[in-house]
């Protein structure tokens, strides 16, 4: 999941920071999500798809 997370942040031009702060999340919370350290809660998830106008499942690569 954590390689998707820098795929789509890169995409937008933003810095760990700049995201994080857009999630109203700690910068180095966000950190961790990208390296496979800590996974996000659902609330974190579903903001970040919405950001990404992505459904869950696309973000989080789900395949059925």
């Amino acid at each position: 999941m954590q390689n998707i997370f820098i795929q789509l942040r890169k995409a937008k031009g933003l810095k760990q920071t700049e995201l994080a702060l857009k999630m109203g999340i700690n910068w180095r919370t966000y950190q961790t999500y990208e390296r496979g350290q800590q996974r996000p809660c659902l609330s974190t998830l579903i903001a970040l798809a919405d950001f990404y106008d992505l459904t869950l499942d696309e973000l989080t690569c789900r395949k059925r």
